[in-house]
């Protein structure tokens, strides 16, 4: 890496208000892990050619740079990697955005197939021409995923299974407010985790420019966002935004205890020409199963409009927390710190804990066994519980009935516990 040695360049830019800026028009938003979010080194396609020599920029101008990229226009390969550093991969969808609302919506449905975005690595396409016409195909060795909005109808295809998934606009469609919207889940796209990265960005956080790379064959400046806080999982949040236009072309999320990357998105390929127009058609495969969305919207289920309620309150406070599933009935949740070491304490309906205690009979020896090996057992002033860990989000579930969870590490966790008593 070549740093630009001006003071302007790696100036920091702290508690810049960035904000949530306007939803990313021209990517289907597949939403992670959230947290992503999301979530391992990329293959020698995306390694850099020479560190390009460009024109000094300070971090405020990079980020002003990003916020006014105006792109809608493009299409591409990138590649995701994943490493919540859970001992089942299955378990990283427990931990990211619509988690506890998944009904039988079949094989094709986007919430649960973009769900596998989450641990691994993963080979996507991208075409996007504005904010009415996205597709997004998942490459797999003998098969192919693909996401189509065109329009006024949200096609999904899975030809493993021959499946497809369907959802259209009403009748009398006359804009957005009524479009179906394209599958809302883990950040996959660099844009997606960027415009969450910045949305962060506060006085507890570090923001500068540290120097230049390649992405895909084209020029990049490198925005590092770190926390200044101590206890937090993140280490630092690495964005290549493009020096022509600035759109991020990868992103890279480092834990604070070192190892591979918690997330590493980036385009191996990329061309900001408009897509063919066939590019966004589809027709269903003869044979193929076709779920209505309809359908599904008055079936049995949907059991996600308390885990929405708590999403919506806490996004943005705690990295990685808007994804959390499965706290639906909570009576009480208060926000404890600020930044990168918040974490939110909940109050579980009936003071009873998640898990029942240790050798009380009520979990057979092999579960127990398991749920052990998943956490590490704690105690201090608040009593005794056990701590979940991954190697971005963190909980404490108590005894007593209490979960205290954030992107902070296992001691923040016990230390919130005990100032709470």
């Amino acid at each position: 890496m070549a740093p630009n040695d001006s003071a302007e360049t790696t100036g920091e830019a702290t508690g810049t208000p960035v904000g949530r800026r306007k939803a990313a028009r021209y990517i289907v938003p597949v939403a992670v892990a959230g947290v992503a979010a999301a979530t391992i080194g990329l293959v020698p396609a995306l390694a850099n050619s020479g560190d390009p020599d460009l024109p000094k920029i300070s971090a405020q101008e990079l980020i002003e740079k990003i916020a006014a990229s105006d792109e809608e226009q493009l299409s591409g390969t990138f590649k995701i990697s994943t490493d919540l550093g859970l001992p089942l991969d299955g378990l990283a969808g427990s931990f990211l955005p619509g988690a506890g609302e998944r009904g039988d919506k079949g094989a094709a449905a986007p919430e649960d197939k973009l769900m596998e975005l989450t641990s691994g690595t993963h080979t996507l396409r991208v075409a996007v021409d504005g904010p009415e016409k996205q597709r997004l195909s998942v490459l797999g060795k003998a098969s192919e995923y693909n996401v189509i909005h065109n329009r006024g109808e949200v096609w999904a295809y899975d030809s493993q299974s021959d499946e497809v998934y369907h959802s259209k606009a009403p009748e009398g469609y006359a804009g957005a407010e009524k479009e179906p919207k394209a599958p809302e889940g883990a950040p996959a796209t660099p844009k997606d985790f960027a415009e969450q990265a910045l949305a962060a960005v506060g006085d507890t956080t570090s923001v500068t420019v540290d120097g230049t790379a390649q992405v895909a064959g084209r020029d990049a400046y490198q925005l590092v966002i770190k926390p200044k806080q101590s206890g937090s999982t993140v280490g630092s949040v690495r964005i290549a935004v493009d020096a022509e236009n600035g759109v991020p072309l990868k992103f890279t999320l480092a834990a604070s205890d070192g190892g591979k990357a918690v997330v590493d998105a980036g385009f191996t390929k990329v061309d900001f020409a408009k897509p063919a127009a066939s590019t966004f058609d589809f027709t269903p495969p003869k044979g193929a199963k076709v779920t209505e969305a309809d359908e599904l919207e008055h079936g049995e289920g949907g059991t996600g409009a308390a885990e929405k309620s708590l999403q919506e309150k806490f996004s943005g406070q705690i990295p990685g927390l808007e994804g959390l599933g499965g706290l639906e009935g909570s009576e009480g949740v208060n926000v404890i710190g600020e930044g990168w070491t918040s974490i939110a304490a909940i109050e579980i309906p009936g003071g009873k804990g998640l898990l029942p205690p240790a050798g009380s009979g009520d979990v057979p020896a092999e579960a127990q066994g398991f749920l052990d090996a998943l956490g590490d057992k704690v105690t201090g002033k608040f009593g005794s519980g056990t701590v979940f860990k991954t190697r971005l989000v963190n909980a404490l579930l108590t005894d007593d009935g209490k979960v205290y969870v954030g992107a902070v590490t296992k001691d923040e966790l016990v230390r919130a516990a005990n100032g709470a008593r």
